[in-house]
């Protein structure tokens, strides 16, 4: 549980976020199925990352931490060896969705759990996905839930669609299995894919390892087997997701913060963060080292498709809380099956914040008002815990219960987020 200071930021703060967990999951991915030695630079060792990096650890793969955010990854080519246990997989989404296309590469069957929480998020169709290709899967509970159980020995066909309106990780999955297959995969999207920017993410690391993808869209890709992912180094860029608690930040509090390290051209989606905050009255400036975020006199509400930024929208909806106006989040239905149902917590936390919010199926709407501190609930939600932080900095009284969840994705935070105070 921590208490936040309120009114007590530094009318100016410089402030430098981790490596991005998304390119760190990849990459730790790509190298495992690289050619030879691969040192990863600037890699983020969170919660999350590190349940990645022990499954694959599981399944054969020496990784040592060779310095400082650096790792080093020694590629099987594609091979993997049995392990005898469940590969736990926490609470993280992104590592189990990844991993279950991965192990359909192995010889050997293999299954992936979670906590209670994951044991309720979809996956169904990865499974029917991997089944088209011979894959034998399926959710154990028979919910299209996990635990899921993976063998991939009878793999066969190379053209397969997949439905990903609830995620694109299934997706990002398939195209990183894909290379190392016999015959390669024809994909064909049905529906979706949502969180376009996270597609992109993943074809920029195939990319960088050398490997080659056709793609018409985001709905037919073609990626020839046989491809080899190339050993190398390679850096994780800075992390956008993180980099927009503190822009949002600014806004609230009428300060500037400058996130070094992070630059408007990268496709991270949530970098675009920055764009959504300059319609509500900030200034934006975009430098060399990184963006700088300028909060204006009044903030103003807007309505905003975050169909592709659905990390940022907890901490929208704390911007909005402090907006003139009703701000309208559409296109955002995938947040229901997060880390929480973050609309539902969202709105629920912003209640108790004397804020008026609802959410729908696929909408969040927050009216703007006169916020006030509240002992916030996290839902065990690291993006809960960060955005309502940022709230409190001007809503005295904030009490963020559960804190340490922020372990997930930015395990020294409260450090860095401590480091905007003034001193006294």
């Amino acid at each position: 549980m921590i208490e936040i200071k309120s009114n007590n930021m530094k009318p100016r703060c410089d402030i430098t976020v981790p490596g991005s967990k998304s390119f760190t999951h990849r990459m730790l991915i790509a190298s495992a199925l690289s050619n030879g030695r691969c040192l990863i630079d600037n890699a983020l060792l969170s919660e999350d990352t590190l349940l990645t990096l022990k499954a694959l650890r599981q399944m054969g793969i020496r990784i040592e931490e060779t310095s400082d955010h650096q790792l080093a990854v020694y590629g099987g080519s594609g091979k993997f060896e049995p392990s005898p246990e469940p590969l736990y997989l926490g609470n993280s989404g992104t590592s189990i969705r990844l991993l279950t296309a991965i192990c359909a590469l192995g010889k050997n069957p293999y299954t992936l759990m979670g906590n209670e929480r994951m044991a309720e998020r979809p996956i169904q169709a990865l499974i029917d996905a991997l089944r088209q290709i011979g894959v034998k899967a399926r959710s154990t509970n028979d919910n299209g839930c996990p635990p899921v159980e993976v063998n991939g020995r009878h793999l066969s066909g190379s053209t397969v669609s997949i439905n990903c309106r609830t995620s694109s990780q299934y997706l990002t999955g398939l195209l990183l299995m894909a290379p190392r297959t016999e015959r390669g995969l024809k994909i064909r999207v049905t529906d979706g894919p949502v969180s376009r920017p996270y597609v992109d993410m993943t074809i920029q690391v195939m990319a960088a390892f050398g490997i080659e993808i056709d793609r018409q869209g985001y709905q037919d890709f073609q990626v020839a087997g046989r491809q080899t992912y190339r050993s190398g180094i390679y850096t994780v860029e800075a992390d956008a997701s993180q980099a927009g608690y503190f822009w949002a930040a600014a806004a609230i509090c009428h300060k500037t913060v400058k996130v070094n390290g992070v630059r408007q051209e990268s496709c991270q989606g949530d970098i675009k963060f920055s764009k959504v905050l300059e319609s509500m009255g900030c200034a934006v400036k975009n430098e060399p080292d990184g963006i700088t975020v300028i909060g204006g006199d009044r903030l103003q509400a807007l309505e905003v498709d975050m169909g592709d930024m659905p990390d940022m929208v907890p901490t929208l909806a704390a911007v909005a809380a402090f907006a003139q106006g009703t701000t309208v989040i559409t296109n955002v239905s995938h947040l229901k099956a997060k880390e929480s149902d973050r609309l539902s917590a969202v709105a629920n936390e912003l209640k108790k914040m004397g804020i008026t919010a609802h959410c729908t199926a696929d909408e969040l709407t927050v009216e703007g008002g006169q916020p006030r501190g509240a002992d916030i609930e996290t839902y065990g939600d690291h993006r809960i815990a960060m955005s309502f932080a940022v709230a409190g900095l001007a809503a005295s009284g904030m009490v963020i219960k559960d804190a340490h969840c922020v372990e997930k994705s930015f395990p020294n935070f409260w450090e860095v987020f401590e480091g905007m105070y003034t001193e006294g």
